[in-house]
């Protein structure tokens, strides 16, 4: 999965804001398949912030705790 530069989080706020503000042009105007494009594009926008917002660069990352397992007993059955 490619991530989101962390760095582009304030273009990607100006970008969603950019595209609510067309949405409601469009919308304005009757240009239907343009408000459903736009939409498909605000998702897309909200969904990288988001995914930007999780993955703050002091954020921890549980990676679990590691399991050992015991090497086999040589013990034979009587």
């Amino acid at each position: 999965m490619l991530w989101p530069d962390l760095t582009q989080r304030d273009r990607l706020v100006e970008i969603r804001n950019n595209l609510i503000a067309r949405i409601a042009e469009a919308e304005r105007e009757g240009w239907l398949g343009e408000v459903e494009g736009l939409k498909v594009s605000l998702t897309g926008t909200r969904d990288k912030i988001t995914q930007i917002d999780r993955r703050s660069p002091n954020s921890a990352v549980d990676l679990g705790m590691p399991t050992t397992t015991s090497p086999r007993s040589h013990h034979r059955p009587e």
